[in-house]
Formats: structure tokens, sequence, C-alpha cells
């Protein structure tokens, strides 16, 4: 006897279709509304890397209770744990970067004249 999925795993599997549709689309717009695109997902509050961020560390907070009941290994707990910190680091980097985002979202989909000069992607460290 099959049991009927769950709702939220439904949704959870709901979702993670989106985002590759989301993903998909993305490697096709220009320029500014990729950056618009890209500037709503890194949106700490209200955006997908803080709501991933929050569903990693309400996670935590669940495998830490089953941890301690034993139901869990302590290893998932701390390994989500560690997963919600990094996250969280990573979205108060990014977002500390979002005006160059903004700047280049705000702009006509058709600029002309001159294009950007392209920036070093490396930084070389002297000895």
């Amino acid at each position: 006897m099959s049991y009927p999925t769950p709702y939220p795993v439904r949704l959870a599997d709901e979702i993670t279709r989106q985002l590759g549709q989301l993903a998909d689309h993305l490697s096709q717009l220009p320029l500014p509304q990729a950056a618009q695109v890209i500037v709503r997902v890194l949106d700490p509050d209200t955006g997908v890397l803080g709501g991933v961020t929050h569903l990693v560390a309400t996670g935590s907070v669940f495998a830490k209770d089953q941890a301690e009941r034993g139901a869990l290994p302590a290893e998932v707990w701390l390994a989500l744990g560690r997963a919600s910190n990094e996250l969280g680091d990573i979205t108060l980097d990014l977002d500390e970067r979002k005006d160059a985002l903004q700047r280049v979202g705000a702009q006509p989909a058709t600029t002309a004249a001159k294009p950007p000069a392209p920036a070093p992607l490396v930084v070389r460290r002297r000895r």
C-alpha cells in the first residue's frame, strides 16, 4: 500500500522545479533584467537566498530537537547548523554588493556606444 505524498514534500518539489525554471530564464535575459532578478533572489529578507537560509536554520532547530531525542545523529544537526551559519554569512556578504547589481538593473536595456571594460576576475597576491 502506498501513501500519498505529503503536501510539504510536494511543495519542496514544486519550489525546486520553479527554481530550475528561474535559472533557465535568467540565462536568457538581457543584463538589466537579469540583474533585477538576481537582486530579488539575493534579498536577505524577501529573496530566495534569505528564504533558503531561514529554511535551513529551521531545519537545524528541528534536527537539534531530534538529535536530543536520539532520532537523528548529532552530526546531522551540526551540519545543518554549520550550513545555516555559512548561508547567513554569504547572504550578508552578497547584500553588501547589491548596489552594483541595482545600478545595472536600472540601466535601459539598450545602452549604446562603448561596452564596459572587462574587469579582471582573479586578483594576484604580491609576495
